[in-house]
């Protein structure tokens, strides 16, 4: 259902999603995509739904106080759906994340908790370390780029990105003339990634057939001054080299590449102290001793849990993807310690495995399945460390585990998206 077109509505707050919040003439909510608190818009395309209205805004007829001028010239020209918040401070994308991260937790998992504080990010462009392009044909001639935010079918040819590692769009503008020599078919990806020691990748998936011209993007690459590692990602296999240098790591190295890596390096510093540290203050006189047993959930390639491993005498890592776990496994292999490695969905191991003294997840946007969340409600855990990439499923999944506010030994924001509305938060809870 439609409403009626050009009505004009003040901007109050940013929802979870990036868009605007305002209300319409009748009381409805109304998200509008690509506004800032403060503004005043002439709205278009207004669509009805039962509890809700969906529009963009036609005409800005005053900014708010927090609107800036995007750096990104993809942002205004092509809509480009990477970044919801760059018209937004700093300041201002700060507060909305903390916010929408605090009203989640007590709209939704009905605790009484302020807005969490927020670790920024030392980069608010030029961060990321690996981006993702679709290439589309547009008869014979090969195109790259992001997706249009309101047309997901439309890809735009992309110049550079302003949150991308400078040496990524340098190494972008090195091949993107010769992208005729990449596979075809409708599903090709093309993936930039720069590794922490200054390595540099190019990964190409998808199309139709088996693909053998990665010389060639590595010879454009060379041109530059670059010496890249050419994968190709076969369908439903593991990346394979195919070109370029024989250094630089393995398909496993790269298929984990952090994005933005200093954030990154702080929430998992975060994550080892609250997982490592005593449970209960020692008796005078006696030493304090780190938990035993460990639960590391969702637990990727055990960034996590090969460090614990190293103070904690029972470490037991879940993860879905076997190539995960087959890292993991070298990783603590390599250390010396030993950790449990379990292939697998969390939900058919965590009975079999619990009590534990600590139980860490960091489940993906969906959050955790309703089996898990059961089993943990039981209480058959002394500290329960989570990491969450979505705050509603976080708040979700705190309720159904019953947590109380008087459990949160710590709450904190993670900025690792800078430009966008997509925010991590690490929760503490240890019952009293």
């Amino acid at each position: 259902m439609t409403g009626a077109e050009g009505e004009v509505v003040a901007i109050t707050s940013l929802a979870a999603g990036g868009a605007g919040v305002a209300r319409l003439a009748d009381g409805m909510t109304v998200f509008v995509p690509r506004t800032a608190p403060g503004d005043q818009v002439r709205l278009a395309g207004i669509r009805r739904h039962r509890r809700h209205a969906v529009a963009r805004a036609a005409e800005l007829l005053e900014p708010g106080p927090d609107r800036v001028e995007p750096r990104c010239a993809h942002v205004t020209r092509d809509n480009c759906g990477g970044c919801q918040w760059q018209h937004l401070s700093n300041a201002a994308q700060a507060a909305a994340k903390r916010r929408i991260v605090g009203d989640a937790l007590r709209r939704i998992g009905k605790l009484d908790v302020p807005d969490p504080g927020l670790v920024e990010s030392p980069r608010a462009f030029g961060y990321r370390r690996t981006i993702t392009l679709t290439v589309r044909r547009i008869g014979p001639r090969a195109v790259a780029g992001f997706h249009d935010a309101d047309d997901p079918s439309r890809v735009f040819p992309l110049d550079d990105c302003a949150i991308a590692r400078p040496e990524l769009n340098a190494l972008w503008t090195a091949i993107r003339g010769s992208l005729d020599a990449l596979p075809t078919g409708d599903d090709v990806r093309l993936k930039l990634r720069v590794m922490p020691a200054g390595d540099v990748h190019v990964v190409v998936g998808g199309g139709d057939c088996a693909w053998t011209n990665g010389a060639h993007l590595a010879r454009a690459a060379a041109a530059a001054g670059f010496v890249v590692t050419v994968w190709w990602e076969t369908p439903g296999g593991a990346a394979r080299r195919v070109a370029g240098g024989t250094g630089g790591g393995e398909a496993s190295d790269i298929a984990f590449a952090q994005v933005n890596l200093e954030v990154a390096l702080r929430l998992q510093g975060d994550v080892l102290l609250a997982a490592g540290e005593p449970l209960e203050t020692a008796p005078q006189g006696a030493c304090a001793l780190p938990p035993r047993r460990v639960l590391d959930l969702y637990a990727g390639a055990g960034e996590t849990a090969v460090p614990l491993a190293i103070v904690c005498p029972d470490v037991v890592l879940v993860e879905r993807d076997e190539r995960a776990v087959r890292r993991a496994e070298a990783q603590a292999a390599a250390t010396g310690h030993s950790v449990r490695c379990f292939a697998g969905r969390v939900e058919d191991h965590l009975e079999q495995l619990l009590p534990a003294d600590v139980v860490i997840v960091n489940p993906p946007r969906a959050g955790l399945a309703e089996s898990v969340t059961a089993l943990l409600a039981r209480g058959t855990w002394r500290r329960f460390v989570y990491v969450s990439c979505d705050p509603a499923t976080l708040a979700r999944d705190l309720a159904r585990i019953r947590a109380t506010a008087a459990w949160i030994r710590a709450l904190r924001v993670y900025d690792m998206f800078p430009q966008t509305s997509h925010v991590e938060t690490l929760v503490v809870l240890q019952p009293a």
